[in-house]
């Protein structure tokens, strides 16, 4: 078995157990391969030697069995950027925070790798979102776990999104913005601007604006078969659009289209863990909060 191990902002204080992962995986027979992010970290924090090899090309993904993403949420998006569509397994190892999709916590990681080498595990398909556009942007990468957002730009002026399903007329959107999220994505901005949850296997997609002008404007959920095109009207001629934590400038005349991608992100679910747990884990439900 031979994985590779991704990280982004490594502190110090969390080398010992990363230390520990490097022993415990070759101890069970694996070949590690470290992505340069993580190589430059360790050789800035750590004056110890290693002999890991590095993922530089694409060839160098040919052979690996799973992708382990040792960080937050956002070091796990990052990691679905590299894998694309190559749909290696992904498994979230979480040293940051909330962490809905970094969900192995730092004093269960030993345990988790042992999970993975004994095969103890099931790979859940996450849909992507697939952005269009008559620009190219975000260098190719126009695929996101989370969400596509358009956001207004150098101005308090609300923006206006014309929104249709399929090439029939839905809305426009007098707002701040506007987020089309999958049902991995509902957890996060989305959620924030008062979108419903949506259990990760649901086929839908949420369209959820941001600050709207009409308070009887609410969040719509479509079938992800849809194509969600945008017309964007404002009085700047600018709009931010992001792609998960991925963000450009555009002009008003850029086309854009979502649409559900051709592949999926495949993450690692282990025995221990279940969706519905996470979220009462994460947003404290159950718990009487007057007491």
């Amino acid at each position: 078995m031979k994985v590779a191990i991704h990280g982004l902002s490594l502190k110090a204080e969390f080398l010992p157990t990363l230390f520990g992962l490097f022993e415990k995986l070759q101890q069970l027979g694996v070949s590690i391969c470290l992505t340069p992010a993580l190589d430059k970290q360790l050789r800035h924090l750590s004056t110890s030697p290693h002999l890991y090899g590095l993922l530089h090309q694409s060839k160098d993904y040919a052979d690996l069995d799973f992708f382990l993403s040792i960080g937050g949420d956002g070091t796990l998006l990052d990691s679905i950027c590299m894998v694309g569509d190559k749909e290696i397994p992904i498994i979230g190892l979480n040293t940051g925070r909330l962490g809905f999709l970094a969900t192995v916590a730092t004093d269960k990681i030993e345990d988790a790798v042992t999970q993975l080498v004994a095969g103890n595990y099931q790979i859940e398909s996450r849909t992507l979102l697939s952005l269009t556009s008559s620009k190219k942007l975000f260098h190719g990468e126009n695929f996101a776990l989370n969400e596509f957002t358009i956001h207004k730009r150098d101005t308090s002026s609300m923006i206006t999104v014309h929104t249709y399903i399929d090439g029939k007329y839905l809305n426009s959107y007098w707002a701040d913005g506007l987020i089309v999220a999958t049902p991995t994505g509902s957890t996060g901005y989305s959620l924030s601007c008062g979108g419903p949850l949506i259990t990760p296997g649901a086929k839908n997609f949420v369209i959820t604006p941001v600050s709207p002008h009409n308070l009887n404007v609410r969040p719509i959920i479509v079938s992800e078969e849809s194509e969600i095109s945008f017309e964007i009207e404002g009085r700047s001629d600018k709009f931010m659009i992001s792609l998960d934590s991925r963000s450009t400038s555009i002009s008003s005349e850029v086309k854009l289209r979502v649409k559900k991608e051709s592949f999926s992100a495949k993450l690692v679910k282990l025995p221990s863990y279940h969706f519905f747990d996470t979220l009462r884990q994460k947003l404290n439900w159950g718990l009487d909060m007057r007491n």
